[in-house]
């Protein structure tokens, strides 16, 4: 007559069991799904306001769990073609990819740059390109002034990470997206103290979707990235996609072609389309096509 009691227990132990799995992966996905929170600091940036004065950059900040010091992914947004857009910038990246970097045990550093958001200011990072109801080009855009003043904005959170006592201050990534990618291009060409490696996605600036990739004068910015390559010394890597409607498969190739032929240590990653998608998008919708690559690429250099 125990035997009947003993399978009871048993099996009363097997549901809870199985019903306590199942209430943990339901936690462990809830979390995962739950959108990490960043500390909000204001880092001053000498003579970057009106007239010359001072800016407060409001800079996202992400840790890992532990007390660190943390190696810092330092993170730099686009920028959107609609003054009111860029004037609302409310996140400067997804937080999906926040979270690909703090389940490697990075702290991230995302500064929204004088001219955007809450930073406000004047947004001088314009780069006069135009274009016409069909897409046609009908200006001479200027790339070096928005890689200027968006460099700009980024030095003092650079400097001011490095005096924080969470972060390595000699492992630090520069990584960026459309005007960011070429603003990490750019600032990555100074080989700044403590960084150690850098990732551009999609770098550029002067496009348009209306363009379907044939953006203004991108020879401009071909003779830019010849001249960033031959001071370049660190590590780096570039991600485009085929479908991107702002640069179009070919002239990033060109691009990453002169910067290389300065003798920078760097790789260029041409990815397939970006499924159902303008591959510019190719950081947030993209994964897949990216992240072995690049995972590969921090394997290789000890990041």
């Amino acid at each position: 007559m125990g035997q009947p009691f003993f399978n009871s227990v048993s099996s009363t132990w097997r549901v809870i069991s199985i019903f306590t799995i199942a209430v943990s992966g339901v936690i462990s996905q809830a979390q995962e799904n739950t959108n990490p929170t960043p500390e909000i600091v204001k880092v001053s940036a000498k003579g970057l306001g009106a007239f010359g004065g001072d800016v407060d950059i409001q800079t996202h900040v992400f840790k890992p769990n532990g007390a660190g010091p943390f190696p810092v992914l330092l993170f730099s947004h686009g920028r959107s073609g609609d003054q009111v857009e860029r004037a609302n910038l409310k996140n400067p990246l997804a937080f999906g990819h926040v979270r690909f970097w703090l389940n490697k045990g990075y702290a991230v550093v995302a500064p929204v740059r004088v001219g955007y958001g809450e930073t406000g200011g004047a947004d001088r990072e314009g780069a006069g390109a135009k274009y016409d109801a069909s897409g046609t080009c009908t200006s001479r855009p200027d790339p070096a002034n928005t890689a200027k003043f968006a460099v700009l904005s980024t030095q003092p959170v650079l400097q001011w990470v490095r005096e924080q006592a969470w972060a390595q201050k000699d492992r630090i990534l520069l990584e960026g997206q459309s005007v960011g990618g070429l603003t990490t291009v750019a600032l990555c060409a100074q080989n700044p103290p403590g960084v150690v490696g850098c990732i551009n996605f999609a770098g550029g600036a002067g496009g348009s979707p209306t363009s379907k990739g044939n953006m203004c004068h991108p020879e401009i910015l071909g003779k830019m990235m010849g001249e960033y390559g031959k001071t370049t010394k660190l590590p780096n890597i570039w991600f485009y996609a085929e479908n991107d409607l702002y640069w179009g498969a070919d002239s990033p190739k060109q691009w990453h072609k002169d910067f290389a032929q300065g003798g920078s240590p760097t790789q260029f990653i041409a990815t397939t389309p970006v499924p159902n998608n303008d591959g510019h998008a190719l950081l947030l919708r993209g994964g897949p096509l990216w992240g072995v690559p690049l995972n590969a690429w921090l394997k290789k250099n000890n990041f």
